[in-house]
């Protein structure tokens, strides 16, 4: 039996939240927002911690800086089921961060990387990565360092018997280049949301860019956000309806979809409930701030993921 379900080498970081302020924003003008948070950011800590709260064994590797941001960072995940063996404090480094400014349904994101863009594929212990039956890799464009030496650890993850899903998120260049054309034939689940699979295919629409990436990918599950989500497995197509939800914000949504699909699918499930219970734990995860406050409420968390079936 597999040490964990999941393995994931990631980036961790702290999101900052501030609410109540105008899309356009003067300068050389102090701005009041509304309201604060701080919470634990980045895609691969929000799926760590979140997949975690749904019964999930995870191990998680990454790279921090030795200052309060990842002090604090490492804190919450240490208060979750994740497995922390395997990250690391870089000496002199510091600490990615992220600003947000939730605008309703869009937002503004500032980011920092810090020592996000340093890890590298020396840096990982392979064993620790292969004593799992999944492998997942998120924010591909900001993991810089694991660039060089990605194709060939997907193909050793691929080889040691490792399912492996890809969550790309966006990429601040524009590229969508290299390694991801290198490693997208090696990947069980991509896990877009609707722009970033049309850029990711260079297409116009989502559907033609599931068609297109279907060739590719097995299977293919698209965020579409309220409207729920698209999956295609081979040549089947669905479209999974949205959970209804009154948001405070959107942040995290997207990674939460992520936790709640792969903690499916490791479970056995097919296509269409992976699809639910994505749209479940996204919802979710919309009603408290940032990505993993309404996951970290045991008693929120437990009477929605009851109310709306999630297939524990």
């Amino acid at each position: 039996m597999a040490e964990f379900d999941l393995t994931i080498a990631g980036e961790v970081n702290l999101d900052l939240i501030l609410y109540g302020l105008d899309t356009e924003i003067p300068v050389d003008r102090e701005v009041l927002a509304t309201g604060f948070e701080m919470t634990l950011g980045s895609s691969s800590a929000i799926l760590a911690h979140n997949i975690s709260y749904l019964g999930i064994r995870v191990g998680f590797t990454t790279r921090f800086g030795e200052d309060e941001t990842g002090r604090i960072a490492m804190e919450r995940l240490a208060g979750t089921r994740v497995d922390l063996s395997r990250c690391r404090a870089t000496t002199g480094a510091k600490t990615g961060i992220t600003i947000l400014l939730p605008h309703g349904r869009s937002r503004r994101i500032l980011t920092f990387p810090g020592v996000m863009f340093e890890m590298s594929v020396a840096d990982l212990d392979f064993d620790y990565l292969c004593s799992a039956r999944h492998f997942h890799l998120s924010s591909l464009f900001l993991q810089k360092g694991l660039h060089p030496g990605l194709p060939d650890l997907f193909r050793t993850l691929k080889g040691r018997g490792l399912t492996l899903s890809l969550d790309t998120n966006d990429d601040p260049e524009s590229r969508w280049g290299a390694p991801l054309g290198e490693i997208l034939p090696l990947v069980d689940i991509l896990l877009p949301n609707g722009d970033e699979v049309c850029r990711i295919a260079r297409r116009s629409t989502v559907e033609e860019a599931l068609d297109a990436l279907s060739t590719v990918v097995p299977m293919i599950a698209v965020k579409c956000g309220a409207q729920g989500a698209i999956v295609q497995h081979g040549s089947q197509r669905w479209r999974v309806p949205g959970i209804s939800a009154d948001p405070l914000d959107t942040i995290g949504a997207g990674d939460s979809f992520n936790a709640g699909f792969l903690a499916a699918w490791l479970r056995g499930a097919g296509p269409e409930i992976c699809a639910k219970a994505g749209n479940i734990a996204g919802a979710l995860s919309t009603l408290g701030p940032g990505g993993t406050e309404a996951f970290r409420n045991r008693g929120l968390r437990e009477s929605f993921l009851r109310k709306h079936g999630f297939p524990l």
